[in-house]
């Protein structure tokens, strides 16, 4: 090695120790300011695929209160997980989902991707592949994130913990033996 080139090294390695030292301050600055939302937090992480970095992603975006929001349906339309309706003289548009969202949506589409692979808890998987055969697997995906949005809306109105026996006696069907 030249001397350049050890100095290049010693540099970067140096900016790489800062940057991990910001990164270690950031941490400690959200841990403190998401400690009040630690039970929140817990809450939302008995969902499949939902980990402590996204469950504090979902909290900071729609809160904790949800009085705002008068129903489920208000909260989805809000992140941005419902289509639009353009139709006009009984002509269906081509529909797309709304903008809306530009960061709660990554972060449901992302634990949606992870529910859907979870074996753990089935529902969301099973879910998937029946709409995924229908609509395809963009579709389906927002539609596991529209389902996930719903369930954290109940939960966090409720305050109960995310059961997959009640989402099971609601929307899936008794298999005929």
């Amino acid at each position: 090695m030249t001397q350049e080139q050890k100095e290049r090294k010693v540099m970067i390695r140096s900016h790489l120790d800062f940057v991990q030292q910001a990164i270690t301050k950031l941490d400690e600055k959200l841990d403190k300011m998401v400690a009040p939302y630690e039970s929140t937090i817990s809450l939302l992480c008995t969902i499949p695929g939902v980990d402590r970095a996204s469950a504090i992603t979902i909290i900071s975006e729609i809160s904790t209160d949800m009085p705002q929001f008068a129903n489920s349906k208000r909260l989805c339309c809000w992140a941005g997980l419902t289509p639009g309706s353009n139709e006009s003289a009984g002509k269906k548009k081509f529909v797309r989902i709304t903008r809306a969202g530009v960061y709660l949506k990554p972060a449901l589409v992302q634990v949606a991707h992870a529910a859907v692979k979870s074996d753990k808890a089935p529902y969301y998987k099973i879910k998937y592949e029946r709409l995924c055969k229908r609509r395809g697997k963009k579709r389906a995906i927002i539609a596991i994130a529209r389902l996930i949005l719903t369930a954290i809306f109940n939960m966090l109105v409720t305050g109960e913990a995310w059961n997959p026996g009640n989402l099971y006696k609601i929307d899936m069907p008794q298999e005929v033996l």
